[in-house]
């Protein structure tokens, strides 16, 4: 792969996308803790009961990023104002639902053939988190410069007005059913969040978890306030802190599903 590179500037596109890609998944983490802060707090329960210094700093950084982004966007964009909430019909949700649950399966029979197990090291990382009958099941493939591409059915799903759907080749990884594939390189981040995504499936079966991602993508709008990207993310942070943690993701998950939250 070459890269890009101004004389004047110096600078490299492939190293800037790069780091941008980075710091938007970095973005879109904080974004998910956010929301789910909202969802259970209101905003006069964080003004009254709030540490001050936490809310300060919270604020300062976030009007920061707005400012710094909001003057990238004058230069390339302006974003149009979002439309009215869309309320599909019945039918939508099933031909939505149908769509994505064969799309998963089919990608996941096209990736099986090519894709290896866990490796050793990989295995031990994520051993405190998921069941070994997870780890053991699992198979994971790296694109090597390839993407997965989009699907068909995006087209017509845009052509029913939604208009904000993932950018599939553009994200880290893709996980379909028991194979994850990786538009980069394998990261222990994104293979936690996959791995999530593995054991919900295996909690809420297939068909349920693709009711519930299309009618939290119809409410939210956004893939990654969905709950069930939500609760991915969340435990991908948890994953991440500096102290290390030990927690079952399959327990978590259970404890969502039962208490309906996605």
């Amino acid at each position: 792969m070459c890269s890009f590179h101004d004389p004047e500037e110096n600078i490299s596109t492939v190293q800037l996308n790069s780091e941008l890609r980075h710091a938007q998944l970095e973005l879109v983490s904080a974004h998910c803790a956010t929301h789910q802060l909202r969802l259970r707090y209101s905003a006069d329960d964080l003004a009254r009961f709030g540490h001050r210094d936490v809310l300060r700093k919270s604020t300062e950084a976030a009007t920061a990023l707005y400012e710094f982004y909001r003057s990238v966007s004058r230069r390339v964009f302006e974003a149009p104002e979002p439309g009215p909430a869309l309320v599909p019909g019945d039918d939508q949700i099933a031909q939505g639902v149908a769509w994505l649950s064969g799309y998963l399966r089919q990608q996941r029979d096209h990736y099986f053939p090519v894709a290896t197990p866990l490796a050793g090291p990989q295995r031990a990382a994520m051993s405190p988190y998921f069941p070994p009958s997870c780890l053991e099941r699992i198979r994971v493939v790296e694109l090597d410069g390839h993407r997965v591409a989009v699907p068909e059915f995006f087209a017509e799903a845009r052509a029913f007005g939604f208009e904000s759907l993932p950018d599939l080749p553009h994200m880290e990884s893709l996980t379909f059913i028991d194979v994850v594939a990786f538009n980069e390189r394998i990261s222990e981040r994104a293979l936690f969040h996959a791995l999530v995504h593995v054991v919900q499936i295996q909690v809420l079966g297939l068909d349920r978890y693709a009711e519930l991602w299309i009618r939290g993508f119809l409410k939210t709008r956004a893939h990654f306030t969905v709950p069930l990207e939500v609760h991915a993310f969340s435990l991908s942070s948890r994953f991440l802190r500096p102290v290390a943690e030990t927690f079952s993701v399959e327990d978590h998950v259970l404890h969502w599903a039962a208490a309906d939250r996605y």
